[in-house]
């Protein structure tokens, strides 16, 4: 078992930035591939963001790319989201997933283990 905790959700204008966490416990968190994913009332789960493992390979949605960014801290055990930019349309609660695979899955099926999510809201 995996357990997910998200953090850095909150309320924030229009063109500003947040930086969300998500702190694994559990198993060997440099054995997951990381992803991040967003739900907004009324819509299916998007996927945003995945990184491998050991972090070299990344990919983003249209939607967010060149705004946000993904990394991971093994030693920390903790994966992050840096949104820049943000924009009303980003308004959604954001989820945390683990996969334990060496390649990038980007679909929600494709994942695990999952955190209980954070809130983020964009004011226009």
């Amino acid at each position: 078992q995996v357990q997910l905790v998200e953090a850095g959700g909150g309320l924030v204008q229009a063109g500003g930035s947040l930086r969300l966490s998500c702190v694994a416990s559990g198993r060997t968190f440099s054995n997951y591939a990381m992803g991040w994913f967003r739900q907004a009332p009324g819509k299916e789960r998007e996927f945003i963001a995945a990184l491998t493992w050991n972090g070299f390979t990344r990919y983003y949605s249209d939607s967010v790319k060149g705004r946000f960014t993904i990394s991971r801290d093994n030693a920390k055990n903790t994966v992050y989201l840096q949104m820049n930019s943000l924009n009303p349309d980003d308004t959604a609660v954001y989820y945390c997933a683990a996969d334990r695979s060496f390649m990038l899955p980007l679909r929600p099926q494709d994942y695990d283990y999952w955190g209980q999510g954070t809130q983020v809201t964009v004011s226009s």
